[in-house]
């Protein structure tokens, strides 16, 4: 007994002393968005581990909410995880709402933004949360459920990452809006309101993130648990040619063709250095739930061949999670080997080359004259994920390709090897224009091949539902000059600038400018005249442009409800764009008060006057000239000769 006693212990002893890679109860193998130059960066680990959910059992009762009964929230995504490491969704927080950038992320387990109060917060896209400007907002009292503060007062929520980046600060209530193409009406949810945060999360451009997770401070799981939607919700990631994409919240009616696969909602692990029980001989560790959506991927092809690896590869650690905050692909040493080894062999032909950054001995290809994603399936090779069901799921070229960000033409292979780490960590390039479909109430993942920047229309998804009652505005993000206003604080508004970032790049967008400018002032119900586009410029694969809206009159005015309808049509995406020019986001708007639009009048009305002066004067000049032409025709009269008397003479003699 005493020597299984010591073998044990000594096999702990072994086992805490190996490296620690596990990662905490949230926000997995996050990998920091990559550098403007598109090379991949490390990967994420979290230090440390939240406290084990409490009502994570309930996963174990299988809610079951019947999603045609329930409403859903159909929510656009922004941005481009290559290009800036994470897709974004809008979420508006508070009475009245105010506007955030939220990082969507299916491995977090908590929804927070910046405080107005924060102590070390960075520049992000849109202004801080102010508590104090919102009607409906309430902290989170201590409770014995949540760590609290050193008063014993408010809850509070810590997330460090190895990194060394991370967010702390209070916990809050308040109303969460979701737009006007959501079926749901504003709702109170619990969420983080920061007070410090460093490394990435404080030079990110996004404001914050929005945790999609299994566990109680999840948006999803707080929803579901008050019976506004079920349980439910997808992600759809836009391509390597456009950007953006769709999220919904709660069910709807997916394709049909559907391929489905299991996943484990009650999957436990084991993290290193937490405390163990010795029970006789035994040694129980002391595990915790995993907030990860996990699938049962056994093996996987290339070019239609079985990759020659035992399918336990796939089962270490957490298994293999589908983590949408994560960039790339990350597979166990040996499952990455053998991938690396089948596709090299299949892509022989092409010549190799270095990678965009000389930190990381990328694999590339050049692939030439043609630099279109389109035709990557005729030169590299498909790809299955193949299931623990037999059933298999085709990728395409783009779902394990990253475009060379400075040679054009080649591309380079988005699947790494996970070191030590024994978890196969699927990103979001693998889903890249994938409608993925986490049915949390039946404990499956689902794929199905779509367009993402099309995806309302495919989904027939209407727009049927009321906007919600407190309508999402941009009041507190644009820049706005209000130097000159009506009496009661009504600003005299001659002219509304707005800036547009569009998910296409420009050289696509400049010789579609005009056909642009007409779908917008149809789109707004204006003359084509009062609606021209200026200054447009590259973000990568995004453009940015200035759309000016002018009234129908130089001397007229737009009114407070015009402006704020125009504003806001933009702002909850009501304009409908065709699918040539992407998604759409409005980054900030300006108003131009009265007296510009006055001066630009006075200086069209005195170019005006000028050439009416200059016409007068030149026919003045006109008439002088011909009145003295007049006068001397008068000195000089012809006489007709019948009228004339003249005398008769003889000739002169010879």
């Amino acid at each position: 007994m005493a020597l299984a006693s010591i073998g044990a212990m000594f096999s702990l002893l072994i086992y805490l002393s190996l490296p620690c890679s596990n990662a905490a109860a949230e926000n997995i193998l996050h990998q920091s968005p990559p550098p403007a130059d598109g090379s991949r960066r490390p990967m994420v680990f979290p230090l440390f581990l939240s406290q084990p959910n409490s009502s994570r059992s309930m996963s174990l009762l299988h809610r079951k909410l019947h999603s045609k009964s329930l409403p859903h929230s159909r929510m656009r995504l922004y941005d481009d995880i290559l290009l800036n490491g994470y897709y974004t969704t809008r979420l508006w927080i508070g009475t009245p709402p105010q506007m955030f950038a939220l990082i969507v992320d299916s491995g977090s387990t908590v929804t927070y933004v910046p405080c107005s109060d924060c102590e070390q917060c960075g520049k992000h896209q849109d202004p801080k949360f102010q508590p104090e400007m919102s009607t409906t907002y309430q902290s989170v009292k201590c409770n014995m459920d949540c760590h609290c503060d050193d008063d014993k007062e408010q809850c509070l929520y810590e997330r460090e990452y190895a990194e060394h980046s991370s967010s702390k600060g209070v916990l809050g209530e308040d109303l969460i809006s979701f737009g006007n193409e959501s079926e749901l009406t504003p709702h109170r949810a619990v969420f983080g309101c920061e007070n410090v945060e460093t490394g990435d999360l404080y030079s990110q451009r996004a404001d914050g993130i929005i945790g999609l997770g299994q566990g109680d401070l999840s948006l999803v799981d707080q929803m579901v648990d008050k019976g506004l939607i079920s349980n439910s919700f997808a992600l759809c990631y836009g391509g390597m040619d456009l950007g953006g994409g769709s999220m919904v919240l709660g069910g709807f009616a997916y394709p049909s063709d559907m391929m489905f696969t299991d996943s484990d909602p009650d999957r436990r692990y084991v993290p290193k250095g937490l405390s163990f029980v010795l029970i006789g001989e035994w040694i129980r560790f002391n595990t915790i739930d995993s907030p990860y959506y996990n699938i049962d991927l056994t093996g996987i092809r290339v070019a239609g061949k079985d990759l020659l690896l035992d399918s336990r590869v796939f089962d270490g650690e957490h298994g293999v999670v589908l983590d949408s905050g994560t960039t790339y692909a990350y597979l166990p040493d040996a499952a990455f080997s053998a991938f690396e080894e089948a596709l090299m062999r299949e892509a022989s032909p092409l010549k190799k080359i270095d990678g965009p950054d000389p930190n990381f001995k990328d694999t590339c290809f050049h692939v030439a004259p043609s630099n279109d994603a389109a035709g990557l399936s005729t030169i590299f090779p498909s790809v299955e994920m193949v299931f623990k069901s037999g059933q298999s799921w085709l990728l395409s070229p783009e779902n394990y390709l990253f475009r060379h960000s400075k040679v054009h033409g080649a591309y380079c292979l988005g699947v790494f090897p996970n070191g030590k780490d024994h978890t196969t960590l699927l990103g979001g390039i693998v889903v890249r224009n994938t409608l993925v479909v986490y049915d949390r109430e039946n404990s499956k993942v689902g794929f199905s091949r779509t367009n993402c920047s099309e995806l309302s229309d495919r989904l027939h998804i209407e727009d049927s539902a009321p906007p919600p009652a407190t309508l999402p505005s941009n009041d507190s993000n644009p820049t706005l000059n209000t130097s000159s206003s009506l009496p009661g604080g009504e600003i005299q508004i001659g002219q509304i600038n707005l800036d547009i970032q569009l998910t296409v790049n420009s050289s696509y967008l400049k010789p579609r400018m005009e056909e642009l400018s007409k779908v917008l002032s149809k789109e707004l119900d204006v003359k084509s005249s009062q609606v021209y586009i200026s200054n447009l410029t590259s973000k990568g694969n995004n453009s940015l442009i200035r759309v000016v809206v002018v009234p129908t009159e130089p001397s007229s005015l737009f009114s407070n409800v015009t402006e704020t309808s125009i504003v806001s049509r933009f702002t909850n995406h009501q304009i409908k764009l065709p699918d040539i020019f992407g998604n759409y986001e409005l980054v900030s708007y300006t108003l131009e008060p009265s007296r510009k639009r006055a001066r630009w009048v006075m200086k069209n009305t005195i170019v005006v006057m000028a050439i009416l002066i200059v016409a007068v004067v030149v026919g003045l000049i006109a008439y002088g000239v011909w009145l003295m032409w007049k006068r001397k025709q008068a000195s000089n009269p012809y006489i007709h000769v019948d009228e004339a008397i003249v005398a008769e003479q003889e000739l002169l003699p010879l």
